[in-house]
């Protein structure tokens, strides 16, 4: 039997290669790789690329009788029963399907594909609000109703159907269908929003009983369900102003306080007493106002209620007196910078803004009060850093007494009192001794303030404490106080320039030269000064206002037996070409002839270049071409060279580039200049021996020739 089959088998098999011959699987031959691989994301790429191509559009097809017509049909809706057929659960299929057979008018047949598709899938929202808008679309109302009903039975939930049930049946005209459309939805308890919009359909027309009486079942399912629906404050509080828009205010005020009786005092909320005080303000009833306001502050946690007391503040700013205005303003505020002074006496930031709102609302003897307390809190370390914060309580306490107070003697004792306090052997402020001063002067009592001034100057001298002392006298016009106040100055600090020159300028000012000069003369001759050029060019410009040109030269003279600095070198030749009329440009070449010997030992060649360069453009403007020449030859070559680093341990650090500045004139470069000038003359035939080498036919013309 085995053998049978296998011979039968074998004869079916031949028969069917004899009907259809089966291909030959290719063989590969070469296996290697390909040169230009191909790879996945390349493959995807290309997909994705032909995706937006466009492709032409489809031919316009014309019906021209009935039976093409119904083949379109036939074969159209083959299509998309095929397209069901695959997948049942693409609802938008059975939507296309639909839309389609509403389009040829065949309403039936669009309802029976929109039944089958409910029967695949009864969840879909879309589903059904494509079913119920094609019925409306054909004024079919009954049938749109049926689908509405059938779709708020199988899904309740769905908010969209109920809004678009009530929605139709309102503007078909029906009211009392509409109502009982809501009162359906009213007894799934749905969300806040449902209700609202039951409310507001009833406002529209006029039912305002209808809507109290559902604002009450609205309020009843927060209060009686054990799980709380809507337990939020802000259902109260629009209902209440519901009853406050149509003048029951009796209404509104017993609706608040049964939302104050419902929450009680483990639940208050300052946003429900905010809206129940601006009820009653508005009902003109100030006690109560007052009386909800403080016993919810007086409730509800400080960090809890910020809305509510800036509310009250605002209330009783309008409607209260003043105490009551400070008492709410300040006692909050004055509790917690207490707190905090308390908690850290020297903290001076918290006292500042502590003063600040007392002598905002507070009377006189009160900010004296505090002003008294914060300045008894004496920095422990006696170390300026911690006196600079210290010391502008003194310096407000002072202005506040001489502005805001108008006391004049409590202004001077409290200058007098904080000048005591200060350890003037290891430190002093300048500024309170100028303040004390400028006050006595605004009291118009200078003699006081001279002798403020000069006690400051005999126990701590400064700086600053001259200059306002200098300042003031020449305001008053005493040049003869200042002359000895500068005297005193450079007493203290001769190394000062700056001191030094506003003493000449003032001698200059008041036409007395020689005192002038003399000062400078002095200054110059200081042995140690902390701006020395300064001084020297205040002296310089000095003798060129006066036109003293010898004079300016010896001083140009003295100050490069001082110092070889080559902008002194360029100054004084600009001086020689600005201020000698004649023979100005051969003193200006004399000097930068001078300046160059002078700095040929000089270790700073930028320097030099810096002379030579300005040279270089006087030679440009003023020069002849043999000046000229001369003056391009004595410019320097530049070279790039390198230097071994060494790093802080001693170690090598690598080597770095740098440029440096060949002179001409410098007879000690010279082997190294013939040295760099053979090694360019060597480099250059090379070049030349090896471009002969690249090109022989070039040398045989050349020895033709």
């Amino acid at each position: 039997r085995g053998g049978a089959r296998a011979r039968s088998g074998g004869k079916m098999a031949s028969t069917a290669a004899g009907k259809q011959r089966i291909p030959k699987v290719a063989k590969v031959k070469n296996k290697a790789p390909a040169e230009v691989q191909i790879t996945a994301e390349q493959l995807l790429r290309e997909a994705k690329e032909r995706e937006l191509e466009l492709l032409p559009p489809p031919p316009q097809q014309k019906i021209t009788d009935v039976e093409e017509l119904n083949d379109y049909k036939l074969r159209k809706r083959k299509t998309f029963e095929d397209n069901i057929r695959k997948n049942r659960t693409v609802i938008s299929n059975w939507i296309k399907y639909a839309q389609w057979e509403e389009s040829l008018k065949e309403i039936q047949r669009a309802r029976s594909i929109y039944e089958r598709a409910l029967d695949v899938d009864y969840r879909n929202v879309t589903l059904w609000l494509k079913y119920a808008e094609m019925e409306m679309k054909n004024r079919q109302v009954n049938h749109a109703r049926n689908i509405w009903d059938r779709a708020i039975t199988t899904l309740p939930r769905v908010n969209q159907f109920w809004y678009k049930y009530t929605y139709m049946e309102e503007m078909l005209g029906n009211v009392a269908g509409s109502r009982q459309v809501f009162e359906r939805w009213m007894e799934w308890q749905p969300e806040e929003q449902a209700w609202h919009s039951y409310i507001n359909f009833e406002l529209r027309y006029k039912e305002v009983d209808r809507a109290r009486s559902i604002y009450e079942r609205y309020i009843l399912f927060s209060v009686t369900l054990l799980v709380l629906v809507h337990p939020d404050v802000k259902n109260w509080i629009k209902y209440a102003r519901f009853e406050e828009k149509h003048s029951y205010f009796a209404h509104a005020r017993k609706v608040y306080e049964r939302a104050v009786e419902f929450f009680g005092e483990e639940h208050m909320d300052e946003h429900l007493y905010v809206a129940f005080a601006k009820f009653e303000e508005n009902q003109k009833e100030f006690e109560r106002v007052r009386v909800i306001y403080k016993y919810a502050l007086d409730r509800i946690p400080k960090q809890e209620a910020q809305n509510l007391f800036k509310n009250y503040t605002i209330f009783e700013k309008k409607f209260g007196d003043r105490r009551g205005i400070e008492d709410i303003i300040v006692s909050k505020r004055r509790f917690q910078y207490e707190e905090e002074v308390k908690a850290n006496p020297h903290n001076y930031d918290a006292w500042f803004d502590y003063l600040r709102l007392v002598e905002s609302d507070a009377e006189a003897e009160t900010v004296r009060e505090v002003y008294e307390r914060a300045i008894a809190n004496v920095p422990p370390i006696p170390e300026k850093r911690h006196w600079k914060r210290y010391i502008y309580l003194w310096i407000n306490y002072a202005l506040y007494e001489e502005l805001e107070a108008k006391a004049s003697k409590r202004t001077r004792q409290v200058y007098q009192a904080c000048l005591e306090l200060l350890p003037h052997k290891k430190f002093t402020f300048a500024k309170m001794w100028l303040l004390y001063a400028q006050f006595e002067i605004r009291q118009k009592n200078l003699p006081l303030a001279r002798r403020a001034l000069g006690t400051s100057i005999g126990k701590c001298p400064k700086n600053k404490l001259f200059k306002g002392y200098i300042e003031l006298e020449l305001q008053l016009r005493e040049f003869d106080r200042c002359r000895k106040l500068y005297e005193k100055f450079l007493e203290f600090a001769p190394e000062n320039c700056t001191s030094w020159i506003k003493f000449a300028e003032l001698e200059t000012i008041l036409g007395d030269i020689d005192r002038a000069r003399a000062i400078y003369e002095l200054a110059i001759g200081q042995p140690r000064l902390d701006m020395p050029e300064v001084l020297w060019k205040s002296y310089i410009d000095f003798e060129i206002e006066q036109e003293e040109y010898e004079k300016t030269r010896n001083l140009y003279r003295r100050l490069l037996q001082r110092t070889q600095h080559v902008k002194v070198w360029i100054s004084f030749a600009q001086f020689e070409l600005a201020a000698g009329r004649e023979q100005r440009l051969p003193r200006c070449r004399q000097i930068y002839e001078e300046a160059n010997r002078a700095m040929r030992s000089c270790e700073e060649k930028e320097e030099r270049v810096m002379l030579l360069e300005s040279w270089r453009s006087f030679e440009d403007e003023f020069g002849t071409d043999a000046t000229k020449e001369r003056i391009e030859k004595l410019m320097p070559e530049k070279i790039k060279k390198r230097r071994k680093l060494q790093a802080e341990d001693g170690s090598d650090a690598g080597w770095e580039e740098y440029y440096d500045y060949i002179f001409p004139e410098d007879t000690a470069n010279q082997p190294n200049l013939k040295l760099l000038a053979m090694a360019k003359l060597w480099k250059k035939q090379q070049q030349e021996s090896e471009a002969a080498a690249m090109d022989p036919d070039k040398d045989i013309d050349e020895s033709q020739t």
